[in-house]
Order: C-alpha cells, then structure tokens, then sequence
C-alpha cells in the first residue's frame, strides 16, 4: 500500500514522540509541552538520551524535554516568547544565560523535512544512476562521500544511489536506518560536477526506493545551509520539524576549536 502524507507525518510524530517521551499530539497541541528526558529504545539511534534541553516544533507549539533541574528554566523560555522566536536569534542568548549555571550551552540547531507524494518523482541530471545495496558501497567509506554514508556505525546504512560518468562515481546519496521506520538521506557530490542537478537527482530517486520498502526518509539540513534546502524542496521535500539541542559546554566548546 503506498504511503499517503498523512500516513508519512504520522510516522514522523511517533518518532519524534519516542525521542521526546511525550504523545504524538502532543506536537499538535495549541500550547506548549515539557517532558523529562528518557532513554528509549526506540528513539533515533545517534540521539544520545537523556537530554537536557531539546526543543522540537512542528509549527504549532514547542514540545521541551529536559532533566529534572533544567526543567523550571527551559519552561521559563519557552513560555516568554512565541514559538517560532525560540528557535532564532537574539532570544536564543537568553536562553544560554539560562543554561549556563548547568554548564550548557545550545549546541544543534536543524530543519527537518519529509517527502511530499504529490511532488516526488525521479529527477534527470544527464548521468547514469545505479541503487546500491550494502555490499555495493562497502568500499566507499572515503572522505568524498562523509555526508552521505555513517562511517562511526555502519550498519545503519541500508542503501544508496550512485550518479555515475561513465564508471567514475561522481555523486552518491545513502540513507541510514536511524529508527525502525524512518530512514534518514544524506548527500554528496564531487565538486566539478556540482550545479548540474546531479544532488537533487540522487535526493530524488533514493527516497523513492525507501518508501517501496515501507520506510519513511527524511532530511536534515541548517537553516543557513542555503544549497542544502534548495536541493531538499527541489527533490520534492517539504519541511517538516525544527530542532534545538542544548549540550554540555566542554562538548561545545571543543566542536567549535
């Protein structure tokens, strides 16, 4: 049966409600909701749980979950600003004035995006596409392609289309089985073949392959990253979440070093 994209969000809010410990409504809600963190072993497996400060919206509200001691701040930010503003500069100062006597400080900020149905369809770049299997890209863990493939747990990676000119690999794009049903897409493209629709092809086919075996893709891309979102919505992406994490400030710290 094919996936509507209702089918498709509803995914996605079971999963997002996994990773939060709350209700899937609850990312409906016309208020805000905070939850304590938890461990679960059905959330997102690189999310390292429990969390401090993490904040998810779908655009209605926010829904935070926290720890028991940072519970009364973030609820404190969270409540003082409308939702949208949360997520943005300069309020997201005040919200690291409020994490700083927990040693913490907002590390991850991303837009998340799911497939629209009525949108998504194969691409055409000019270049010869190939779906590879695992043992197909198992020799592909080069740096080229570190955007696109899971180099510290490889098992997650289930499946990936090569752009190909000739037999030179000239673009990939993989997917990662993050959860038991979302998979997450990532790409990349050598730099002299770039800005001839190669990205947007590869982002195109491979969630196409992904909803025929009952998974849902997703993407995730910065907000400033401007190439990274136009490729999203040209594939047929729409957004979907936005995410903020706050971690502990020796980690921030040593990333931006």
């Amino acid at each position: 049966m094919k996936m509507t994209n209702k089918d498709i969000l509803e995914i996605a809010l079971q999963q997002s409600a996994y990773d939060c410990n709350c209700e899937t409504e609850d990312f409906l809600a016309e208020h805000n909701i905070v939850s304590i963190s938890r461990v679960n072993p059905k959330a997102r497996k690189y999310i390292p749980l429990p969390l401090e400060c993490d904040l998810v919206s779908y655009g209605n509200n926010i829904v935070a979950q926290t720890s028991e001691r940072t519970k009364a701040v973030v609820t404190k930010y969270i409540n003082k600003y409308l939702e949208y503003r949360c997520f943005e500069t300069p309020n997201i100062n005040v919200l690291n004035e409020l994490l700083a006597p927990f040693d913490l400080k907002v590390c991850f900020m991303a837009e998340y995006f799911l497939p629209d149905v009525t949108k998504l369809k194969e691409l055409d770049c000019g270049y010869e596409l190939r779906v590879l299997k695992k043992q197909d890209f198992a020799d592909l863990y080069l740096d080229q392609w570190n955007n696109c493939l899971t180099f510290d747990d490889r098992e997650r990676d289930v499946l990936a289309v090569g752009a190909y000119d000739d037999n030179k690999l000239i673009g990939l794009v993989g997917c990662s089985a993050d959860c038991e049903t979302m998979y997450q897409i990532g790409v990349d493209v050598l730099p002299e073949y770039r800005r001839k629709g190669v990205a947007s092809a590869l982002t195109s086919k491979l969630p196409l392959e992904i909803l025929k075996l009952g998974k849902v893709p997703f993407y995730c891309a910065a907000w400033s990253n401007i190439k990274s979102v136009r490729n999203a919505i040209k594939s047929g992406f729409r957004p979907a979440w936005v995410e903020l994490t706050a971690r502990n400030t020796e980690l921030v710290n040593k990333m931006i070093k």
